[in-house]
């Protein structure tokens, strides 16, 4: 599915999910990753899809949010792996634009040290890019990137793109318990945003069923300390540590609505219930799902979520093996 949503962002508002890249198509493996570990891992842009099926897919998912009364702030590329891999990405922002909305990439920066990934970014209206750490070997750890992959390339190619953008720029840093969230982690982070100098930085932790059952938020003393670290020198900082809300959009057939969301964004219990509700149906269509093995049921942190189940062939040859 190309397109998801709108679902409830907490950055965005009401965002329309571009999701550009095949499943888990994508240069790091964070041990974080809601989608799980990447099993394709991949550092060479190619081309995925035609840019004209992208730009079909907004075109009637738009025409349907509309017709439901659902309204939206930004179209997202936001996909199921890393959305710069994708060759056509400058000309799918080209063509969307179409639909004078308001355009933003979420990207982990990976690939921004190459011409042709800034020339695409710089058409955006608002980029995510992730810094979970400065520190070679924690980025080794967390993020598990492709071996190909040089962290101080991608954090001078930051800086470069910071220069010559005129949207908005942010950052976002997950933070994992016992990893990156010491003080001295946090200090040297800040020694970088100083030179970047996002209009925002983001503080996440994982809120969703991670890829490593291991992985747990900071300690609440922990993340307080690192706010107040960064808050000290950059001019806007923020958690992204609450929960998005409830707000899926019901664009007409529930069971595809569901599949579609699932896929890129596992919702909470109370969340499934409420776009239920929204759209007229209920709990039998999440237990034909189930029963379907279309979706799985995970528990994390003591919630339930729901999450598309998603089937590919296991990839595990040498070029693409984990750090």
């Amino acid at each position: 599915m190309l397109t998801f949503g709108p679902v409830p962002s907490r950055r965005l508002g009401k965002s329309l999910g571009i999701n550009n890249i095949p499943y888990k198509s994508c240069t790091y493996s964070c041990v974080y990753c809601q989608l799980g570990r990447s099993e394709k891992m991949n550092a060479e842009r190619r081309p995925f899809y035609d840019p004209r099926q992208i730009y079909q897919s907004v075109a009637e998912k738009i025409d349907l949010s509309e017709r439901a009364g659902e309204s939206m702030d930004y179209l997202t590329f936001v996909p199921d792996g890393e959305p710069t891999l994708d060759v056509n990405l400058e000309e799918e922002i080209d063509l969307i634009r179409a639909f004078n909305a308001k355009i933003a990439v979420i990207t982990n920066s990976s690939l921004i040290h190459f011409d042709p990934v800034k020339a695409a970014l710089y058409k955006s209206d608002w980029v995510s890019v992730k810094v979970d750490t400065v520190i070679q070997q924690l980025w080794r750890k967390i993020n598990r990137p492709h071996r190909s992959l040089d962290l101080e390339t991608i954090l001078e190619s930051i800086i470069d793109f910071r220069r010559h953008y005129r949207g908005t720029l942010v950052t976002e840093t997950m933070l994992v318990r016992d990893l990156n969230d010491h003080e001295n982690d946090i200090e040297k982070l800040l020694d970088y945003l100083k030179v970047v100098l996002p209009d925002v930085a983001y503080l996440s932790i994982p809120t969703r069923p991670p890829a490593e059952k291991w992985v747990q938020a900071p300690a609440e003393e922990s993340l307080i300390r690192a706010h107040q670290i960064l808050s000290s020198k950059l001019k806007s900082v923020e958690f992204l540590i609450g929960y998005e809300g409830n707000a899926f959009a019901v664009t007409g057939d529930v069971k595809k609505d569901l599949l579609s969301i699932t896929a890129v964004h596992p919702m909470r219990e109370e969340a499934v219930a409420a776009f239920l509700k929204r759209a007229g149906s209920d709990w039998s269509v999440v237990d034909k799902l189930l029963q379907q093995n279309l979706i799985v049921k995970k528990e994390f942190q003591g919630k339930n979520f729901y999450a598309r189940k998603l089937f590919f062939p296991r990839n595990r040859e040498s070029n693409n093996r984990l750090e």
